[in-house]
């Protein structure tokens, strides 16, 4: 039966390119619990670091300021301090932002050139062979003979 094997290379491509999104996706999801352990890391570290003045050291307001900018608030961390170091914390919280941008970017541009662009080659390769085949499959045209009369 003709319709039996109909479009068979479209289904294998189907299959190919679902077991090829499985290692792209496992290497996406990799890179992104890697960078983002790396990010929150770096984000801690940046709102937990404090730059305090010799007067705010000399009036203990190191052993007061500690950890993210809320728990030195519940801590008692004076205001001045506070203020003074917000505008780090602000450029800390948009740094952090701006690599999770980035990296979104980097997946985006991974997944196209990894996972779509193969699948698309393979579908016209896929294409292009069975149009040939199809065409090789084909008796040729009858070339058009004069009638008897």
């Amino acid at each position: 039966m003709a319709w039996r094997h109909k479009n068979r290379w479209f289904r294998r491509w189907l299959v190919i390119i679902t077991f090829w999104f499985v290692p792209v996706l496992i290497v996406a999801v990799n890179e992104v619990r890697e960078e983002m352990a790396y990010n929150n890391v770096d984000l801690q570290k940046a709102l937990s670091t404090w730059e305090l003045t010799d007067a705010q050291r000399a009036a203990g307001a190191a052993t007061r300021c500690h950890g993210g900018p809320d728990e030195a608030r519940a801590a008692g961390c004076p205001a001045d301090v506070l203020s003074a170091n917000a505008a780090r914390h602000q450029e800390a919280l948009d740094e952090y932002a701006h690599r999770k941008a980035t990296l979104a970017d980097y997946l985006w541009h991974a997944f196209v050139g990894y996972w779509i662009v193969p699948a698309a080659f393979l579908l016209v390769v896929g294409m292009l062979i069975g149009g040939i085949r199809r065409a090789l499959r084909r008796p040729p045209h009858a070339t058009a003979q004069p009638r008897p009369k």
